[in-house]
């Protein structure tokens, strides 16, 4: 057996690069760093699920509190009565279980999917477009689906809260995901076209529903205001489980793809070095996040501020990695939903601001403080 060659004899290796060879050597039971580093990282991974789980418990209590504002009195805890009485099908006051649950349940359980929804929406645009200004509605989906409602409501006369209103929201949703999808087949699939492609779709959507918003009659324009600053008005029962289904399963595929994700967000050369296709991958999240917002916002209307705040915050508490971000900005939209629709409720009460209006004075503000008070980098 050869002796052990000594490094410090060799004259092109410097001091720095000797010891850390020799380092090698050391047994890992020494080695503190490393042992500091793994305590690190489970104090971190810990305070993600903490966050979720409070996020959770936060929902639980907000949706408590929700259903007990109104023109009938129902206290808390009868609320939670009331629920687990239905729930048990031990239904003891049947005006208090109307009020609680026929009425008051599905614009939270509705308000939870929709927060959920435009929040993963706006975690996987950001991270395909590396834009931190990214949104759903980058995509054109509001302009579509505003351009929907308009024409469902000054030309067929259709309600947005009957089965064709809601169809024919999103059908028109969908349009300018289609058109998006093929001005980047034509060109590229680059973060920059798709951005571009996505405010002139905007911009010329707009200009086709503002042209008929001018020959609408004054009911038909209060309902056209009211869908378009957004509400959870509309929603009922029997409409919650098709928005559930597609945020559940929106939420599903951007978590199976969320690795991906992390490396996209790095960089198109990082991607195709471990065998990415960024192209692709950034188009078949836009048709992802496309049918999702779509979905959510042909029941909601158009709620801003949540799929661009929502992941923000969360990623200020648990960082950036998407397997994380994306179910804890979830529950956390879903909590900033309720909560905002709770304040609408009763700030005016009897009077109700929709949750749009609010989710827009929360959340400008507190964007722009996150901006502007954090000491590191948002992106």
């Amino acid at each position: 057996m050869s002796e052990k060659f000594d490094l410090s004899e060799d004259r092109l290796l410097s001091r720095s690069v000797v010891d850390a060879v020799n380092s090698w050597d050391d047994p890992l039971d020494s080695d503190n760093a490393l042992h500091a580093t793994i305590q690190f990282y489970m104090h971190n991974r810990a305070w993600k699920y903490i966050f979720v789980v409070a996020c959770f418990i936060a929902i639980i209590f907000v949706a408590g509190y929700t259903v007990t504002i109104g023109s009938v009195n129902i206290g808390f805890m009868e609320a939670y009565q009331t629920i687990w009485n239905h729930l048990t099908g031990n239904i003891i006051d049947t005006r208090a279980d109307y009020v609680v649950w026929t009425l008051r349940m599905p614009r939270v359980i509705g308000g939870i999917f929709a927060g959920a929804g435009l929040a993963i929406c706006g975690v996987v645009m950001q991270n395909t477009l590396k834009n931190p200004l990214a949104d759903p509605y980058t995509t054109g989906v509001s302009s579509g689906a505003s351009l929907g409602a308009t024409l469902l409501m000054t030309v067929f006369g259709l309600g947005l809260g009957s089965t064709w209103g809601t169809i024919g929201a999103f059908v028109f949703a969908m349009i300018p995901v289609g058109i998006m999808i093929l001005i980047t087949k034509m060109k590229d699939a680059s973060p920059t076209t798709m951005i571009m492609a996505g405010i002139g779709i905007m911009y010329i959507f707009n200009a086709i529903t503002t042209m008929m918003m001018l020959s609408a009659e004054a009911q038909t324009m209060q309902a056209i205001y009211n869908w378009q600053v957004g509400t959870l008005d509309l929603l009922k029962w029997e409409q919650l489980p098709v928005m559930a289904i597609v945020v559940i399963a929106g939420i599903v595929i951007s978590m199976l793809v969320s690795g991906k994700l992390n490396v996209l967000a790095t960089g198109d050369e990082s991607a195709k070095a471990m065998g990415i296709d960024a192209e692709k991958l950034r188009i078949w999240c836009l048709i992802l996040v496309g049918i999702v917002s779509a979905a959510v916002v042909a029941f909601t209307g158009l709620i801003g501020f949540v799929g661009l705040v929502a992941p923000h915050i969360t990623r200020l508490f648990i960082g950036s990695d998407n397997k994380f971000l994306l179910p804890a900005s979830a529950v956390f939209g879903g909590m900033l939903m309720i909560v905002a629709d709770a304040v609408g409720r009763i700030i005016l009460f009897p009077e109700v601001i929709q949750v749009g209006v609010i989710m827009s004075f929360i959340g400008g503000p507190v964007f722009l403080m996150l901006l502007l008070g954090s000491k590191r980098q948002m992106w």
